[in-house]
């Protein structure tokens, strides 16, 4: 991108979620260096994460942090304003809670007054608001083409087959989908924003998280579907900048395995299974002759030992191949490490793009809402297998070890090993050019309004 003269400012308001600040986040630090002065709005629990985050960082990188005020309930404490931490029964009432934060978003920039608000799904009554101001909004998505084109497909015309059939909905998937879906508009208010007017009310682009690479066809067909020209903006992997040190014994552990020998089971940060399932997941690791760094969760505010949900012995049976974590681990180093071999998750876009970013192979054991259509778009990359369910979507951990020995140990291994390195080698590539090309399309759109005036 050429230099410009003119500096443009943007407001990013993501939604609070964990998996969407942090995207933004990138994306801010991205457009920073690409003559836009950048206001970052969020609620003060993620503004502590973020200050963190930018203070660790190497780059120089100018972000002014903008607190959003969500309404304070006796049941929801500021320090449960994020995703991250708030108990899964209270998830709705966070959802409530932030919608009743257009006052203090209404303050906020009216009293900025950017050139541009960039803004997430959650939230289209923000760009309404950005609107009514003369100030031009365009929406980012932080899941991918694949998800959002099927859906969107499905919303628009339930009666006609997707184009595409490597893209499909099981039965118990339809179903929880089409509950969600019941649930919402039971939900909604009359004058309530329909599913996918995050789209409709973008300012001529649609930014994505996403590359050609890997959904080329899929983007294409979403710019038909949202008459908008959807924009990829690049991976936006968040590189960790932790102390020298911290992960020792983790990183150490690891560099004893031999390469691709290591399978890392992640489910992120928001979501649990049972005990019946997490058993089961340990049957499976145990059927495997392979190493495994698990990382184990479990809800805010319920404490277990990992002793008590995995099956008497497990730990002593397992000690020499296996590590335990339980809350969090550094992801990305990981998956940058030789000795990893796959990636056993459940295909949230932070976690499938990192590890096809580092070229890791993906075992899918998806959950729900994009998460399906993220596994299926691996599998059919040559990338990925996903793990055997039953109609209710149960699994075993035979399933489990099958899914296992197909991306470590069998014939396929290394088929997979190389297309994940390509795609990998491909998303790299398109990285500058991606953000080149996003920063352009915004600066034209400012220029333009600026010109309207």
């Amino acid at each position: 991108m050429e230099a410009k003269q003119t500096n443009f400012s943007i407001l990013m308001f993501p939604w609070i979620g964990h998996g969407h600040v942090f995207p933004y986040l990138e994306l801010a630090k991205n457009l920073s260096n690409k003559n836009f002065d950048i206001f970052f709005c969020s609620t003060a629990v993620n503004l502590s994460s973020i200050s963190d985050a930018l203070a660790s960082t190497s780059s120089t990188v100018s972000i002014q942090l903008v607190e959003l005020h969500l309404p304070v309930l006796p049941e929801l404490p500021p320090h449960y304003h994020t995703t991250k931490s708030v108990p899964p029964h209270l998830m709705p009432k966070l959802f409530e809670t932030f919608q009743m934060s257009t006052s203090s978003f209404s303050d906020i920039i009216s009293s900025i007054k950017p050139d541009m608000l960039i803004y997430d799904a959650f939230q289209p009554w923000a760009a309404k608001i950005a609107s009514s101001l003369g100030i031009p909004a365009v929406h980012f998505a932080t899941s991918g083409a694949a998800p959002y084109s099927f859906y969107l497909h499905y919303f628009m015309s339930a009666n006609l087959a997707f184009p595409y059939e490597a893209l499909y909905v099981r039965d118990y998937e339809r179903k929880a989908l089409e509950a969600l879906v019941l649930s919402d508009q039971r939900d909604k208010k009359k004058d309530q924003d329909s599913g996918f007017d995050h789209f409709s009310l973008s300012c001529d682009v649609v930014l994505m998280r996403t590359c050609r690479a890997i959904e080329g066809k899929y983007i294409d067909y979403l710019s038909v579907l949202c008459k908008k020209k959807v924009v990829p903006v690049g991976p936006l992997v968040t590189h960790a900048y932790s102390e020298e040190g911290k992960h020792a014994d983790i990183m150490e552990w690891l560099s004893k395995k031999n390469q691709f020998s290591t399978v890392l089971i992640s489910f992120g940060s928001e979501n649990y299974f049972s005990k019946d399932q997490i058993v089961e997941i340990a049957k499976g690791l145990e059927a495997c002759d392979v190493n495994f760094i698990w990382v184990v969760r479990f809800p805010p505010g319920e404490s277990f030992s990992i002793e008590e949900v995995v099956p008497k012995g497990f730990l002593d049976r397992v000690k020499d191949r296996g590590m335990i974590l339980q809350g969090w681990a550094p992801q990305a180093q990981i998956l940058e490490h030789p000795s990893t071999g796959a990636f056993l998750t459940h295909c949230g876009m932070s976690s499938i793009i990192e590890s096809i970013y580092f070229g890791v192979p993906v075992i899918a054991m998806p959950l729900k809402l994009d998460q399906p259509m993220n596994a299926r778009l691996l599998v059919e990359a040559g990338a990925g297998v996903e793990v055997q369910r039953d109609e209710n979507g149960g699994f075993g951990g035979a399933d489990v070890a099958e899914a296992i020995n197909k991306v470590i140990l069998e014939e396929t291994a290394e088929d997979m090993r190389l297309k994940a390195a390509e795609l990998s080698e491909k998303m790299i590539n398109e990285e500058e050019d991606a953000v080149n090309d996003a920063a352009d399309q915004l600066h034209r759109l400012c220029m333009e309004h600026k010109q309207q005036k």
